[in-house]
């Protein structure tokens, strides 16, 4: 259904205009190239939809730098029978075979809302939520999260809860073929970070050490 035009969100626009005569002047000649010759990011990052963490913000990247893929607690499923529909795995596929990235990151953070349900409801709060439903994917992070931090505050066990799913969505990059297979030739290299909101760092899983560190 079409909206009037008075009901149209003022603040979008507003921030357009500010974009079209501050922004693009000095970048004209970069968009131009950009939609001439197409984009070639390097770098495809599966992200959050939570509005405080925009990966263009926080990697203070210019337009074409990334590929981005934002969903509900940064998940990767993984491969599937071809039922349903699957924007993250299409986007996925579309950033490694059609553009060819050469790295994917996914991108956790404190305070994630996807997680907090998850820890709080077990997925079984309500069998017909979409949430709770994609939120199943990383289960295990929870059920393993709630073995070895039993004593731990809600805090602590968010945290875990939260970089472990990062870990279960790397193992699920993997089973798709078109990703190993340029993981084993060394021509794309899989990344998982987590956002540390209250502290401002960005930390990195190290699997040496089997720990996220700060970067």
């Amino acid at each position: 259904m079409t909206e009037n035009h008075h009901n149209w969100p003022q603040a979008l626009i507003e921030g357009f205009l500010r974009f079209r005569d501050n922004r693009f002047p000095s970048d004209d000649i970069k968009y131009l190239r950009l939609f001439a010759e197409g984009q070639k990011p390097k770098f495809l990052i599966v992200g959050c939809c939570d509005s405080r963490v925009d990966p263009a913000l926080i990697f203070d990247c210019e337009p074409g730098e990334l590929f981005v893929i934002r969903n509900v607690a940064n998940l990767v499923p993984p491969n599937e029978e071809r039922v349903g529909h699957h924007g993250t795995t299409a986007a996925l596929e579309y950033g490694v075979c059609n553009l060819g990235v050469e790295h994917i990151v996914v991108l956790g953070h404190a305070h994630c809302g996807g997680i907090q349900n998850l820890l709080q409801t077990g997925v079984t709060a309500n069998p017909d939520s979409f949430i709770d439903d994609w939120m199943r994917l990383v289960d295990s992070a929870r059920i393993s999260v709630e073995r070895d931090y039993a004593a731990a505050s809600a805090e602590q066990r968010q945290t875990a809860c939260e970089q472990r799913a990062i870990m279960v969505s790397l193992e699920n990059l993997l089973t798709f073929p078109w990703i190993a297979q340029r993981v084993a030739a060394g021509t794309l290299r899989l990344h998982g970070w987590y956002l540390d909101i209250n502290q401002g760092q960005l930390l990195g899983y190290n699997a040496q050490t089997l720990q996220f560190e700060p970067l």
